[in-house]
């Protein structure tokens, strides 16, 4: 939205930061008061701007270390296949991402598992089961160079 004023994407870049921030806090960090900012955050809410608000999980400390990227490619790219394709993958809590690719590949999917194990069956039990696959190609993240969720809104 190309419509947002320089208070409005301050407060976005503040809330992607700390969605608990008090409205006191935010109002000051944006030089309004409470009201004028609860308003303005009520309004990028109504416009679908803030989709929603979540805690951030360490995936280590759940115990899901293992970070794996699979690419897909599937044996014909017609609607109904993507389709299928899409609403299974939508149903599996591993698949943390999920995207339709240019190039090369169909689908570009981020997987968390515990470890090796636990990826070979949900390849084995869920991703291989699934109808008009071609080639599955998996990529093992060793380290975490950057993640963030915030978009460069300022």
């Amino acid at each position: 939205m190309t419509d947002l004023d320089a208070i409005d994407r301050k407060i976005l870049a503040i809330l992607q930061a700390d969605s608990r921030v008090t409205m006191q806090e935010l109002a000051d960090q944006v030089g309004l008061s409470v009201s004028p900012c609860h308003r303005r955050v009520k309004l990028l809410e109504e416009r679908g701007v803030i989709t929603r608000y979540i805690a951030m999980v360490d995936q280590k400390s759940v115990g899901l270390p293992v970070s794996v990227f699979i690419s897909i490619k599937l044996e014909r790219q017609k609607e109904e296949d993507l389709n299928r394709f899409a609403r299974a993958i939508s149903k599996w809590n591993e698949v943390l991402e999920c995207y339709l690719m240019t190039g090369n590949r169909d689908y570009l999917l981020r997987v968390v598992t515990a470890d090796l194990p636990s990826y070979e069956a949900f390849i084995i039990n869920k991703l291989t089961r699934l109808d008009g696959i071609a080639s599955i190609e998996s990529s093992f993240a060793l380290s975490q160079v950057k993640y963030s969720i915030a978009l460069p809104v300022q």
